[in-house]
Formats: C-alpha cells, sequence, structure tokens
C-alpha cells in the first residue's frame, strides 16, 4: 500500500491511500482540478478512485467534493453525523443520496481487498473519525484534526508502517498571532489541533522498530511553517524517556499545495 498527501493544511485537504488494484481518496478539500493534476502525479486518475472517505465536513475537508462525486460518482464513505452536515452544505450543491454509505467508528469494512478501520477524534466537528488501513501485514494511519489523544488513539495508532500525523501549530505563534481569541482557544482546545509538541509526545507513545515513514501534516499557514514543524517534533522525540531518536525514523512534511513524496507501507 502506498499514501500520498496531494494537499495538506488549513487550506484544503486530499490524501491517496491504495495499491495496483485499489485506490482510495481521504478528504476532497481542494478544487476537482487540484485533485486531478495531484493524481496525475502518481499517474491515477479520479477516475480510478474506488471511493472517497471523509473525515469532517469542514470545508477544507470537502468543498471540491460535490464536484467530483457528482461527475465521477465516486462512493462517498462517512459517518451518519458527518453525512448529514455535508447534505446541509448548500454550497456543495445536490450530491446524489446513492452515492453516501455510512460507515461507524470502530467497525471496520472493506473497499476491495483493503480493510479500512475508523476510529473516533477529538474535533468541533459532527461526528469526525481518522483512518486507518490495512492489507496483509501492511498498515498506513491518517490522523489529523485532533485537539487531543488519548490510550484509544494510541491504541488505533500502534504497529503502523506508515503514519500521517497532524502537527498543526506552534503554540507561541499561535498565541502571539493575529487570530481572534475565540479562534485561538478553539485550536488550542480539547476539540481543536494538535500543536507541533503534542503531535511529538503522541508520536512517541507509538514508535516502534517497524515504522517505515511519518509524514507530518495539516499545517497551519499563519500559525507554523515546515521547518518549525519538523523540528519541534524530533526534539520532542530526542527528549522523550525511550530508546529511539529521530534519526531513527524518516520525517517528512506534507506541503500546503502540492504532492508529497510516494510512501510505501
Amino acid at each position: 500500500m502506498n499514501l500520498c498527501s496531494i494537499c495538506s493544511g488549513s487550506s484544503g485537504n486530499c490524501i491517496y491511500v491504495g495499491d495496483t488494484g485499489t485506490h482510495i481518496m481521504v478528504d476532497a478539500g481542494v478544487s476537482g482540478k487540484k485533485m486531478e493534476s495531484g493524481m496525475n502525479e502518481i499517474d491515477l486518475s479520479l477516475r480510478d478512485m474506488n471511493g472517497i472517505l471523509i473525515t469532517h465536513e469542514h470545508s477544507d475537508h470537502v468543498k471540491g467534493l460535490g464536484v467530483v462525486a457528482r461527475k465521477y460518482g465516486i462512493p462517498i464513505y462517512a459517518t451518519a453525523g458527518t453525512i448529514d452536515a455535508i447534505q446541509g452544505m448548500k454550497q456543495l450543491g445536490e450530491i446524489p443520496k446513492e452515492l453516501f454509505h455510512e460507515i461507524k467508528a470502530d467497525r471496520d469494512f472493506k473497499i476491495n481487498d483493503i480493510l479500512v478501520r475508523p476510529f473516533e477524534i477529538s474535533h468541533d466537528a459532527a461526528e469526525p473519525v481518522g483512518y486507518r488501513f490495512e492489507k496483509g501485514d501492511k498498515s498506513i494511519g491518517i490522523a489529523t484534526d485532533l485537539g487531543e489523544y488519548n490510550d484509544y488513539t494510541i491504541d488505533k495508532l500502534q504497529g503502523l508502517d506508515v503514519l500521517l500525523l497532524e502537527a498543526n501549530h506552534d503554540v507561541h505563534m499561535l498565541q502571539v498571532g493575529a487570530y481572534p481569541y475565540y479562534l485561538k482557544q478553539r485550536i488550542l482546545g480539547r476539540r481543536g489541533h494538535l500543536s507541533n509538541e503534542t503531535s511529538g509526545q503522541l508520536l512517541n507513545r507509538i514508535l516502534h522498530d517497524g515504522l517505515k515513514a511519518v509524514l507530518l501534516g495539516h499545517l497551519s499557514k499563519e500559525n507554523n511553517y515546515e521547518e518549525l514543524a519538523y523540528e519541534t517534533v524530533r526534539l520532542e522525540i530526542t527528549m522523550a524517556d525511550n530508546a529511539y531518536k529521530p534519526d531513527d525514523f524518516p520525517i517528512y512534511v506534507a506541503a500546503r499545495d502540492k504532492n508529497s513524496m510516494l510512501l510505501t507501507a
């Protein structure tokens, strides 16, 4: 299985997960044109997608969903709360009801030969989830848009080969920045976003010898930058009381508006 971030950040998110026989898109938060060009870079097309998994209904995860779903008739997988929220978003246009497939956290399902394992996340959306993908002994995880993590989260992310993990903001940049107070509190809250430090702390709880790559994603445009996220997460690993060092694992940062490298589980 492979993972590629097509776009990642507070301005739009789209991720590819798949292999030679199954192609899955996670979120559709950019234009159809941008999604298509990103897929083309990895020798695919939106026509090849077997399903679109939605983490939650915020605009930066669904704003291109209506156009793409209508044009290509791609099945959409989301929780009941997320589906209800999406169907109430007039800006997405009418999406045929038959395209929606309701899923539940902790209830596994398959898209062709890839096992999909949704899990709950703490975010200020209707019924948000992260995703774990498994095929044979290979596994890929996607965990963004979570204000906090707990033992449940850690359990869902154990033993992964590849992980895309949120590193949304630098706390100091956010605190002294131009965002209004209410927005700062939302981002810093239990249902907001993981800071660079918290991302590194979560990563420390799931490091293992078989981890092949970590991709840091969903960086804030205003309150973070790639080098800072990278170095902060590495520092958390360095300071942690475990046997691992930051150079033991490849750590990459997903760009806001271009493809990441293709990571293989």
